[in-house]
């Protein structure tokens, strides 16, 4: 089931381009961006499963206040 809204968002201060929410994504929702930052490119492809949620070290990818 696709998300018709992305419930995420990658805050660029605590990120540190580790790249394991890219990794861990099973419907390959991120890229690797020019800035090595990821890039959120299929945000329809998300299942909401946290995967990149739970596997961001630095606390990186937050759930979106309206969604909470």
């Amino acid at each position: 089931m696709e998300n018709k809204q992305y419930p995420f968002y990658i805050d660029p201060k605590l990120c540190k381009k580790c790249g394991l929410c890219i990794a861990f994504c099973p419907t390959k929702v991120y890229i690797t961006g020019e800035d090595d930052l990821p890039k959120i490119e299929h945000p329809e492809k998300c299942i909401s499963c946290k995967m990149c949620f739970y596997r961001c070290p630095d606390f990186a990818i937050r759930l979106k206040p309206e969604v909470a």
